[in-house]
């Protein structure tokens, strides 16, 4: 298991048999090139913030490098039958150090490293790899990062805001419940979601009736009285909106949004940041065999799974994946090669996933879900496209900023 701060190597370890058995068909009919050794990194930046509203929200040490262990072990096991090896190293790291780190890794010959951290880090990591390495987001989901910021050699495994708010747009339209307002936190990140939501309002079909801004004046989130205050000021705060379905939060740093439900001076339903929230992952996901993913990550981390660990695992069977496929070690041909109509991914989605070669975003389903159940899952099925239905979610080709 890993855990704290430092670093360490990720040995493979037993996989259910019905993957081992999917993975051994694979290899037996796929002509991949042997001997070869698969080098990854992942690279957690831990930022300081304030703790959490809740304490069931604290993050575990071993964030992110949990489904690394996992995804690590699922490759070997398609590598013992292919004389292939596969090693992950695991690094936490600062904003002050995470370019040092980076670089570290870069001179130790490592080509693949998968990152967890704020968009602006991301891309400085991104910048400094250049043509050494192929790095995945698996973590930053903001879209300046598939836009304007893009870069060749990054690929994004974390979905992007604009998916996020799409896939809940979707299925609040569906309901016919399509006047929303919106409250935005007053940090940057939580400003670039509220226009992921306003565009999805347009796109959709949904009109936002009103807005409202919570400011962050700072302080501590849990008092003794925290309770008693909020339950004073939110349903003020809240009382002036407009009649509407649905309060969408969009609160990335995770200020007020889970203080929203059942405070609020209308009685509606709360979406986004809190309440029904739209995610890459659920420790409630079950279809799709996804209950034998729960099961094993939950052995092995004796926790469940969050969505930084899933992210972290579907990077790393990426390498897997396009390793087993392909006859080439080296990162621009595995680059190519998963950005091609011949690369797919499963990962418990209920279909196979692929990237969009405009902005190397991976295309995937998301989970709608209100902390117990997953509600639902977009996208939905009355929202159709001319290529991929996946492709409603998101940035779509034609509208893309990326210049890669």
């Amino acid at each position: 298991m890993i855990g704290g701060m430092g670093r360490q190597d990720i040995d493979g370890c037993r996989i259910g048999g019905a993957v081992a058995l999917a993975l051994l068909v694979l290899a037996a009919a796929t002509p991949a090139q042997s001997g070869v050794e698969y080098r990854a990194a992942v690279l957690r930046v831990d930022t300081p913030a304030q703790p959490p509203i809740s304490r069931l929200d604290r993050k575990p040490d071993d964030l992110g490098f949990a489904g690394a262990t996992l995804g690590t072990a699922d490759n070997a096991t398609t590598g013992r039958f292919l004389d292939q090896t596969f090693a992950t190293e695991t690094v936490v790291a600062t904003p002050q150090t995470a370019e040092s780190e980076m670089t570290r890794l870069l001179d130790q010959g490592i080509t693949y490293i998968v990152t967890l951290a704020d968009a602006a880090t991301t891309v400085k990591l991104a910048d400094l790899a250049g043509n050494r390495a192929l790095v995945f987001n698996a973590l930053a989901t903001d879209d300046r990062l598939r836009g304007a910021d893009c870069r060749a050699n990054l690929l994004h495994v974390a979905p992007s805001d604009a998916m996020l708010a799409d896939a809940l747009a979707q299925y609040l339209v569906w309901k016919r419940w399509g006047t929303w307002v919106l409250v935005s936190g007053s940090h940057p990140e939580d400003q670039a979601l509220a226009a992921a939501y306003r565009h999805a309002a347009e796109k959709f079909g949904a009109q936002i009736a009103g807005e409202k801004t919570y400011e962050d004046t700072g302080g501590a989130r849990r008092t003794d009285t925290g309770h008693v205050l909020v339950q004073r000021q939110m349903p003020v705060f809240t009382q002036d909106l407009p009649d509407h379905d649905v309060m969408i939060a969009a609160d990335r740093t995770g200020v007020f949004a889970d203080w929203l439900p059942w405070h609020t001076w209308a009685s509606r339903p709360v979406a986004g940041s809190a309440g029904l929230v739209p995610q890459s992952w659920s420790p409630a996901h079950e279809a799709w065999g996804a209950t034998q993913f729960q099961t094993r990550f939950e052995k092995l981390a004796n926790r469940p799974a969050r969505s930084e660990d899933y992210q972290v695992w579907m990077a790393l069977r990426v390498i897997g994946e396009a390793a087993a496929r392909t006859k080439g070690g080296d990162w621009p041909a595995m680059h190519d090669f998963i950005l091609s109509p011949a690369f797919d991914l499963a990962a418990f989605k209920g279909q196979k996933l692929t990237f969009r070669d405009w902005d190397g975003q991976l295309r995937q389903p998301v989970l709608l879900t209100d902390g117990q159940v997953v509600v639902s899952v977009s996208p939905q099925a009355e929202f159709l496209h001319q290529v991929s239905q996946l492709d409603t979610l998101g940035i779509d080709r034609p509208e893309t900023e990326c210049k890669r």
